[in-house]
């Protein structure tokens, strides 16, 4: 089956950076994005950025642009969140996502990591 694994959470302080990273392994036949989510206690979860795989097009929330860059190693099948000047405000469990199919003939679904914690302290 397909595994997405996220690593680089942590804590920081106000202002810090972190380096999240998500690698998806197992039965790909293509990818078609990745994005990562963000789920605050008692908040809904909510897009943070995403990235298409052929091409490059990203798209960011509004709350994190110029703040966050997301890249991605398509040999790899890896998606990359730099986060910059973080903010309390950017606490949350992040979660990789990956849109992909697993063969040819299958239909394209999303495949989610079981997420890394950020926290940042004021």
């Amino acid at each position: 089956q397909v595994q997405l694994v996220e690593s680089g959470g942590g804590l920081v302080q106000t202002g810090g950076s972190l380096r999240l990273s998500c690698a998806a392994s197992g039965s790909i036949f293509s990818i078609n994005h990745m994005g990562w989510y963000r789920q605050a206690p008692g908040k809904e979860r909510e897009l943070v950025a995403s990235i298409i795989t052929s091409g490059g097009t990203t798209n960011y929330a509004d709350s994190v642009k110029g703040r966050f860059t997301i890249s991605r190693d398509n040999a790899k099948n890896t998606v990359y969140l730099q986060m910059n000047s973080l903010k309390p405000e950017d606490t949350a469990v992040y979660y990789c996502n990956a849109n992909l199919r697993i063969a040819y003939i299958s239909p394209s679904y999303n495949y989610w990591g079981q997420g890394t914690q950020v926290t940042v302290s004021s």
